[in-house]
């Protein structure tokens, strides 16, 4: 048999399968956090065993490495077959509490659902999911974890931009931490395929494992209807976050949609820097712009609605999966509504005047090229008394001139209102700002950063990913000295490969 055929996986969720040895594994980084996490002893993290357990050359007694079957939507399209083409699970760690979580490589071989890659990353793009996921949970988004970035000794060739331009780079891989990697396209594989015993086995382990306070709740059409729509409510908290620090992931297919409601999978993602709700950083995504920033909250729906196909076998009737749909619907809009008042510093809503006011900071926002980050940073410094209150906002705009002419009229106009509606909340003026600036993060990880991290790391120097990591671990902190990394994205950084243009190699 030749091409997809041979690599069709029937009636089964996963497949067994060892890593790949590195020829000379070496640690670059590693979070605290996460090794607590899970249960390890700092002092070993920093040992040749654990650069060569979490490259993939070594396994631990216990650890059973798998890869698991999935299917999903692809920029709207049904895709068939996907599954872990480079990620392998080795195994779960439970801790005396009771919590889980499943330690996955990203990078260390091929898996049978590989297709026609080769299962390896790249040292550029392992990188950027390393610092990322954990930028995203420090600043309260709610995401896969990372504990360590090893180099594996051995070159990997990509077309970094799929252009015809294949190059060898270093390769490297990623210890990724999570109670579960489960995707929508797990179900959406085993409804395709018919196989619905095999669905509702899995839907019960699911239940089971990571809800298990639904595990009792009525048949199987209940239990399923309930879960499903935690999934809904949980996917809304996390596009909810996503869109209040700037965040766009880029491809969110249904098999980059995890049902613990986790950012999951950091290939072409992508910081706001000026605020365009129309931007994408994927270039496989730059005709259609689907996954572009401001459309984050539609598509979610939309790989829910895939879901609850996928789980209508065990339903057996819209109604209650409809439920959870519009249950979504609601929680984000009223999600984004209170995360909006958050950013501007305002309590309860008051709607007379506030919905006009979060209405029309779009157009604030979009009058001239707005840093979106600096923007709700220096507005925590505006006051009802100030006289030129834009004057506090002049770092956030990379076109000041502009603001001369009807952009800057929108702009004063708007902070006028918002001076006499945070006049009316009468909050002391360091209370409020302490208010907005633990919303409101002074560093992200912008796409120029994450750039020149790689450009160092490529190198052989790692110390600005070990400055990064000191930064993002509080991003809501002022950090004397690292001011520069808080600024506007820099000229060179407009059309550089990596800080505007990616691709799902990046």
């Amino acid at each position: 048999m030749s091409g997809s055929d041979r690599r069709q996986i029937r009636d089964a969720m996963y497949s067994r399968v060892e890593p790949t040895p590195g020829s000379a594994p070496r640690l670059v980084a590693w979070w605290p956090e996460v090794a607590e996490l899970v249960g390890l002893d700092p002092a070993a993290c920093d040992s040749e065993a654990f650069a060569e357990i979490f490259t993939g050359n070594r396994l631990l007694p216990g650890m059973d490495p798998h890869a698991t079957c999935y299917g999903g939507h692809q920029f709207g399209n049904w895709a068939g077959q996907l599954g872990d083409g480079r990620a392998i699970n080795l195994g779960e760690v439970v801790r005396s509490d009771g919590q889980h979580w499943m330690l996955q490589l990203k990078g260390a071989g091929p898996t049978p659902y590989s297709r026609m890659a080769d299962g390896y990353a790249v040292l550029r793009s392992s990188i950027r999911e390393f610092l990322c996921s954990e930028a995203m949970h420090h600043l309260g988004v709610p995401t896969t974890r990372a504990l360590s970035l090893t180099l594996t000794g051995d070159e990997v060739v990509r077309d970094m931009l799929y252009d015809g331009h294949p190059a060898p780079e270093p390769g490297a891989v990623v210890c990724r931490v999570a109670p579960s990697f489960t995707r929508f396209g797990h179900f959406e594989m085993l409804t395709a395929r018919r196989e619905t015993a095999l669905l509702e086995r899995f839907v019960d382990f699911t239940i089971r494992t990571d809800f298990p306070h639904l595990a009792e709740a009525g048949d199987t059409a209940e239990r399923c209807a309930a879960w499903f729509a935690e999934v809904c409510e949980r996917t809304a908290r996390m596009i909810v976050e996503w869109m209040r620090v700037g965040f766009v992931h880029g491809v969110m297919n249904t098999d980059n949609m995890s049902v613990l409601g986790l950012t999951i999978d950091y290939g072409p993602y992508g910081w706001l820097d000026d605020y365009d709700p129309d931007w994408t950083p994927n270039t496989t995504d730059a005709a259609g712009r689907r996954y572009r920033f401001g459309y984050q909250p539609r598509i979610a729906q939309w790989n829910l609605l895939q879901l609850a196909n996928a789980l209508y076998p065990l339903v057996g009737e819209a109604p209650p999966l409809e439920a959870g749909l519009k249950r979504y619907e609601q929680l984000y809009l009223d999600g984004w509504r209170d995360a909006r008042l958050a950013k501007l510093g305002l309590g309860e809503l008051r709607p007379e005047t506030d919905l006009a006011l979060l209405d029309d900071l779009e157009d604030v926002l979009t009058a001239t090229e707005t840093d979106m980050t600096l923007f709700f940073r220096h507005l925590a410094d505006v006051t009802p008394e100030d006289p030129d209150p834009l004057a506090r906002l002049a770092e956030a705009y990379y076109e000041p001139a502009d603001l001369d002419g009807a952009a800057g009229r929108t702009v004063r106009g708007w902070l006028a209102r918002y001076q006499a509606r945070v006049a009316e909340e009468g909050l002391p003026a360091g209370e409020r700002r302490s208010r907005m600036n633990a919303v409101n993060p002074k560093f992200v990880l912008r796409n120029y950063l994450a750039q020149l991290a790689i450009d160092a790391a490529e190198q052989g120097d790692f110390g600005m990913i070990h400055g990064l990591q000191d930064v993002l671990r509080t991003p809501y902190d002022e950090h004397p000295g690292h001011e520069d990394w808080a600024g506007r994205r820099p000229d060179w950084a407009r059309t550089r490969v990596g800080c505007s243009m990616l691709s799902c190699s990046s």
